[in-house]
Order: structure tokens, then sequence, then C-alpha cells
């Protein structure tokens, strides 16, 4: 793959996304918007990768929206007090943000940022659809939106009060302040807090654990599971994708290397593959359109 404003590489299973544009602290474009979606296509579809870092190069991680790109919030030009609901309906009035992050929702492999410095804007929202962010002690945080007279992206009104609760979320988006790891890692917006150097070596650890222990199908059902039953209004939702679930995977032949291997107290090694041996009800649900349709 050939990217601009990225890079990725490959390696024991792991692939490697670093946003690319160091001498604009990787300010995001829609070009990146591109790329990123992507390598997440090529994630998805190539069996040998089992996991994905996200981070930035040189001493940012992603500086937000760069100002100079003419589409940087959305493509349309629109009178804010316009009434007509075709105007409002215009993909071309689509978040790019939120476009990244609805594609990392629909991600069948673990993604992880592995945040190495500020990371503000974008830069801090579209970490929101990955699931695990590790920083480190240099990054910073900052839902700036409302100190740019604008408001919260990348689908992150959804989002940020899942991972660190309603009152966190107000706070951060109220204020719009730059905060430190350290608040960051308190207020659960990341895992864990690393010297700059062990940034990277701590994520490829939580990579490497997944994808050498864990059966691949498996952890795309999972992830897919625990994501969209975020959303459910009742327990019964997911007991009825669990029960899919079990049943399917109790008669794979993952599930009986799982059992063997254990017994036999040696590494399993699942043969499963997600490109051929999703089951066949994935996926359950029906993807929403961007507008409903009239009713």
């Amino acid at each position: 793959m050939t990217f601009q404003t990225i890079t990725t590489t490959t390696d024991a299973g792991v692939m490697t996304v670093t946003l690319n544009r160091p001498d604009r602290l990787n300010a995001f474009t829609r070009r990146m918007m591109e790329e990123l979606m992507t390598a997440l296509d090529h994630a998805d579809a190539d069996d040998a990768v089992r996991a994905v870092i996200v981070t930035g190069a040189g001493r940012g991680f992603c500086a937000g929206v760069d100002l100079d790109d003419d589409d940087a919030f959305t493509a349309a030009r629109v009178d804010p007090k316009a009434t007509d609901p075709a105007i409002w309906a215009d993909p071309a009035n689509r978040d790019m943000g939120g476009m990244l992050t609805l594609r990392l929702f629909n991600c069948l492999k673990p993604v992880i940022a592995a945040v190495n410095g500020p990371a503000v804007g974008i830069g801090a929202t579209m970490q929101l659809a990955m699931d695990f962010r590790l920083a480190s002690d240099t990054a910073r945080f900052g839902f700036v939106f409302a100190r740019r007279g604008i408001v919260p992206e990348a689908a992150s009104a959804w989002f940020l009060p899942r991972l660190v609760g309603m009152a966190q979320a107000m706070e951060w988006c109220m204020t719009g302040r730059v905060f430190p790891a350290t608040e960051a890692l308190s207020g659960g917006l990341v895992r864990s807090v690393h010297a700059p150097d062990d940034l990277l070596p701590a994520a490829r650890a939580l990579a490497q654990e997944i994808a050498t222990n864990t059966a691949p199908v498996s952890v795309a059902l999972t992830r897919q599971m625990l994501w969209r039953m975020a959303g459910a209004d009742h327990p019964m939702q997911a007991h009825r994708i669990d029960s899919r679930g079990i049943a399917a995977r109790s008669s794979s032949a993952d599930a009986a290397e799982g059992v063997a291997s254990f017994l036999e107290k040696r590494p399993a090694d699942f043969p499963d593959r997600v490109s051929a041996d999703m089951p066949g009800f994935f996926p359950w649900w029906t993807e929403p359109a961007w507008e409903e349709e009239p009713a």
C-alpha cells in the first residue's frame, strides 16, 4: 500500500498505522481519512493481520483538523438557519471524522491507539472508536470544539460518555481545555501511561497477547458484540446474539482446537479465518443509512 499521509507496516500479525504529516503535527485531512479507511479495509481483509496499532510520526499524535484543508469539517456550505430538511439531509454535510469512526466501529480486528503526543480535536475523537488507548506521558488531549465555535464530531457524543461517563465527558467538552495524560488516565480515557520509549513496545505487547493466544473469529465477533450491545436497550438483545455466537462457535473447528490445546497443555493453533469462517448469522444488524427513509 502506498499512501501520502500515513504509513503502514505489518510484523508478526500486527499492522502499525502511523499518521505521517509530522511537519503539521499530523493534522487531519480528508485524504488522511480516506487513507486510514483504506488501511482498515486491508487489515480486515488480511487474515495475517490480527491487530492494528495507530500512532503518530514525530512529536504529535494528531493536532486536529488541518485548517488549510478546504473540506476540513464537511464539504457542505450551508446557511446555518436553513429550515429545509433536504438541506440538512445532503450527504455533503457528513462529518469526515464520523465517517472514520463509523468505519472503526465496524472493524473486525482490534485497534489500539498509541498516543505519542498532542491529540486534540479529531486527534482525540478518532481514538474513541478504537478498543484500547495507551498514552505517552508527553501526550495531551483536548476536546476543544466549544473553544473553536463548533461542536464535538466523529460521533463522539455516542462514544465518549460510554467510555468515561457522562459527567467526565461533559466537563472535557464543555470546558474545551487541554489536559495531560495523567488526567486522561484518571478519567478513564486511556488504559495506561508510559515513558515515550516504552509506548510502542507496550502497545505491541498488548497486540501480541491478542494475536498469539486468541481465535481470530472469536475476537471479531466479540468486538462487534461488545460495541453494538453498548447501545442496546435490553439485555435480551445481548442474550439473542450470545446464544447464536455460542451455538456457532461451539460447533467450530476453533472450539475443538481450543479444548484440545487446553487438555494437552500446548499453545492453540486456531484454524478458522475471519475471511471465510464468520458464522452464517453475521452480520446480525442492518447498517443504518445516513438519512432515514421518509415514513
